[in-house]
């Protein structure tokens, strides 16, 4: 799964922030159109998302962040030159995080960027309920006890609590967990699932926390 997404349709302005992106350390992929924004997102995955609005073809920025939003949280930041209240509140009510104007100080914007994955993705320890995952040492924790798990397993438990609410598709997960190259099939998430739900249901039969979603994918509640 890549850091970041950076989707714009100016080659040059695009590529300059993924260079100062990549300087700092993070992943990087660059999406010219909504179409391949989502086509990037639908195979790998991201982190975060820097979405442009004004993009060439039938799905614009807002399409974009509609769509993402159906399946994950993923954070969302719409940078665009589209500066009027109408189009901010727009992005906003459809679920970006946050919505910067074009042209922007790039130092800024790296800030913002800083601030995001420092919040979100630098945490040592996720509670939720019974459940305590330290991120350091990559252990869980049911009621004070400890559950021995896969780093896999324990980045899929992650990965669904990071989404809590959200109905995550079958293909997103694999990917982000398993990576869209590897030599693993999809049974194995079913699979892996199945092992969590032993480890952290009351009864794993009559799942509460792990739902399916048929023909869809997982939820976490």
């Amino acid at each position: 799964m890549p850091d970041i997404i950076v989707v714009e349709d100016n080659v040059e302005i695009g590529g300059l922030l993924c260079d100062f992106l990549r300087k700092e350390n993070y992943t990087v992929s660059l999406a010219e159109t909504g179409r391949q924004a989502l086509d990037l997102y639908e195979k790998y995955g991201a982190k975060l998302m820097v979405l442009d609005i004004m993009l060439p073809g039938e799905i614009d920025g807002f399409t974009v962040c509609s769509k993402i939003r159906e399946d994950s949280n993923t954070h969302i930041l719409i940078a665009s030159a589209k500066t009027d209240k109408e189009s901010k509140l727009k992005g906003l009510d459809i679920g970006a995080d946050d919505y910067i104007e074009k042209p922007y100080d790039i130092d800024i914007l790296l800030a913002k960027i800083r601030g995001i994955f420092k919040r979100k993705f630098s945490i040592d320890e996720i509670v939720d309920g019974e459940l305590k995952l330290n991120c350091a040492t990559k252990t869980l924790y049911v009621a004070g006890e400890l559950k021995e798990v896969t780093v896999k397993e324990f980045d899929l438990l992650k990965l669904l609590i990071e989404n809590k609410g959200v109905t995550l598709k079958k293909a997103y997960i694999f990917n982000s967990i398993w990576g869209s190259d590897s030599e693993s099939e999809m049974q194995t998430l079913n699979v892996h699932i199945k092992w969590l739900r032993e480890k952290i249901e009351k009864d794993p039969k009559n799942p509460s926390r792990i739902l399916t979603v048929w023909g869809v994918g997982y939820r976490f509640e």
